[in-house]
C-alpha cells in the first residue's frame, strides 16, 4: 500500500511557521510564512502537517486582549498562558489534540516516517524548550505542547520534538537540518 511516488515522510509544524498572521499581535517576524524553513521542507522532500494553532482556535485572534501589542511580549504570553487553563478552552484543546493524534497514528499504522514536530519556543501553547512563565522566558513546555505529548505518551508514541524561535533564523534551519 501506498507505493508510488510519495516519500512517506511526514513533519508537524506549529501552525505560526505557515502562516505569521495568525500569531499574537506584534510577535510576527516575517509577512506570511517562515519562508526558510518551508524552503528547507520542501528540499527534503517531506509532508508539512500544520498544526492548528490552539491560540487562534480557543482565544481568537486578538487572543482575548485587543490591546496585547501594547503589552510586553512574555507579559502577554504568560497571560495567554493563563487563559489556556481555562476549562473551557481545554476542552477544544482536547478536541484538537485529539485529531492530531489521530493523524499521528494513522501515518504510523501505515510505516510513514514522522520525522518529528517543529514548536516555536517562547510560546505559551507552543513551546517546545521554552515557553512564558510568570512574565518571563523559561524552560518547560507550551500548554498545548504539555497536552499532547501527554496524549502520545498514553498511546506509547514517541515523537522527536524541537522549538525553533523565528526570530533567530541560523540557529532555527541549524535545528531542524539535524531532524534529517
Amino acid at each position: 500500500m501506498f507505493n508510488d511516488q510519495r516519500s512517506k515522510k511526514i513533519i508537524f509544524v506549529a501552525h505560526c511557521i505557515l502562516n505569521q498572521n495568525s500569531i499574537s499581535d506584534g510577535t510576527a517576524d516575517f509577512p506570511a510564512t517562515v519562508k526558510p524553513i518551508l524552503d528547507f521542507l520542501i528540499k527534503e522532500n517531506v509532508g508539512i502537517i500544520q498544526l492548528p494553532c490552539p491560540e487562534l482556535n480557543c482565544l481568537g485572534l486578538d487572543r482575548g486582549n485587543p490591546k496585547g501589542s501594547q503589552s510586553d511580549v512574555i507579559i502577554e504570553n504568560t497571560r495567554i498562558k493563563g487563559a489556556l487553563k481555562n476549562e473551557i478552552v481545554q476542552k477544544k484543546l482536547q478536541l484538537l489534540i485529539g485529531q492530531i493524534v489521530y493523524q499521528i497514528e494513522e501515518y504510523l499504522k501505515h510505516n510513514f516516517n514522522i520525522i518529528g514536530l517543529i514548536g516555536i519556543n517562547r510560546s505559551p501553547s507552543c513551546g517546545v524548550e521554552t515557553t512564558s512563565k510568570n512574565n518571563q522566558e523559561a524552560k518547560g513546555k507550551g500548554f498545548f505542547t504539555s497536552l499532547l505529548l501527554n496524549e502520545l505518551d498514553k498511546k506509547n508514541i514517541n515523537l522527536k520534538m524541537l522549538g525553533i524561535k523565528t526570530s533567530n533564523l541560523d540557529e532555527a534551519l541549524e535545528k531542524v537540518s539535524q531532524l534529517f
